[in-house]
């Protein structure tokens, strides 16, 4: 077991996270690393400022654009769209490690009446016109289906039934995204774009167990150190119920592939990867970190478990987007800031491509942080990032939202 100060255990999750001291990420290559490391990184479409992904590896890798994304995504083909924790983006090197999905995929299509003939005729069409989009495939009328590995479709009626067909053999792994064009997605087959040896590869982890170990592993480096509780941070890993969860701890735990950690300040063991113990050395080690000024995305890695980032880092956060206004305690896409090595407040900020303004409409200051100088030009740095990652002109900030 490895003993940590809470001090020490912030500053392990925020160097792991590459959010403290230099930059660890650079670049197109930065960013695919970053992914890799964590497995997944979610996707969402809302774009108040930045959509979720872009957000997350705008923090933590530099030099970012969308751009950088996009190309990863669509003309490298080195990641890949496809459901993992909800809807996410992952390396194209994981996809065999995802069979199980779209077998069950292929089994759920078969539940639904009609969805067979519509499916070859979705996939008649791309492969005599190519690339299409729901709203293109010249396929009428409506059916009773949803997915069974992300939220489409509908549960209790009928749906459009060209969206359906497209998101049923995405599903199974037939097509894949082929590019985007603002919210709307098109479609190709997925043979056109990823080689043949990786769709035609076996399932590394055929057996239930060996799975289920292969995701909680892949979800702790994902965090940094996660605990044997329930949590987001384990989102559609499909069987792992309490007990199949302790015995997987157990399991790689006895085979070294994880490590004890305990924090002083919190009860429950955490957990780490073996492959981080260099970094864990490192930060037992006392060693000075230069603070960073970063925004975090909504959904951003680092925060899948709540309940643990407010053990660790005394930081209470709610994502309010579907919070009634009403009752919303700050705004409708507010963003935590990191200052040094703790949360030091929250940022709203709107993004008007007409204007080409980034309007910053608060700023929330967590107590007990000092309003410095050094802390403003770092708010400062960090607001005029993000207007670069939105290709703002300018960044405004309201009264309610000044710096100092």
């Amino acid at each position: 077991m490895i003993p940590l100060t809470i001090e020490e255990a912030r500053n392990f999750i925020l160097l792991k996270q590459g959010l403290l001291g230099e930059y660890r990420f650079t670049g197109k290559q930065g960013a695919l690393d970053y992914v890799r490391q964590a497995g997944c990184i979610q996707f969402d479409p809302v774009d108040a400022c930045g959509k979720n992904a872009e957000l997350t590896l705008q923090s933590r890798v530099k030099g970012f654009t969308k751009q950088t994304l996009y190309e990863l995504l669509y003309e490298d083909r080195s990641l890949v769209d496809y459901p993992d924790k909800n809807i996410s983006i992952i390396p194209a090197e994981d996809w065999p490690y995802f069979e199980r999905y779209r077998r069950a995929a292929r089994e759920n299509g078969r539940r639904f009446p009609g969805m067979a003939a519509l499916e070859d005729q979705a996939l008649a069409y791309i492969r005599e016109n190519g690339p299409v989009s729901s709203d293109e495939l010249p396929i009428p009328g409506t059916i009773r289906w949803h997915s069974c590995i992300h939220w489409s479709g509908s549960w209790d009626g009928e749906t459009n039934a060209a969206r359906a067909a497209l998101e049923q053999l995405y599903s199974t792994g037939e097509l894949i995204i082929h590019h985007k064009k603002g919210a709307r997605k098109y479609y190709d087959l997925a043979e056109r774009h990823l080689p043949a040896a990786l769709l035609n590869a076996p399932d590394p982890m055929p057996g239930d167990e060996a799975h289920l170990k292969w995701r909680i592993r892949r979800r702790i480096g994902a965090v940094g150190l996660l605990w044997n509780r329930p949590s987001d941070a384990w989102l559609n890993s499909w069987g792992l119920k309490t007990p199949q969860r302790s015995r997987a701890f157990e399991e790689l735990l006895d085979s070294g592939e994880i490590l004890e950690v305990s924090v002083d300040t919190i009860k429950p063991l955490l957990y780490c990867r073996a492959g981080d113990l260099p970094l864990l050395d490192r930060v037992r080690q006392g060693e000075a970190y230069k603070p960073r000024c970063e925004l975090i995305a909504p959904l951003d890695c680092m925060m899948w478990d709540r309940n643990l980032i407010r053990a660790l880092f005394g930081f209470d956060y709610t994502w309010e987007i579907y919070t009634p206004a009403a009752k919303r305690k700050y705004g409708h896409y507010v963003l935590p800031m990191i200052w040094g090595g703790r949360f030091a407040g929250r940022v709203e900020a709107v993004s008007e491509a007409k204007t080409g303004r980034l309007i910053v409409k608060n700023i929330w200051y967590e107590e007990g942080v000092r309003r410095t100088k050094k802390l403003e030009n770092a708010v400062n740095g960090c607001l005029k990032r993000l207007g670069k990652l939105n290709q703002c002109r300018e960044v405004v900030v309201l009264d309610g939202g000044a710096p100092v």
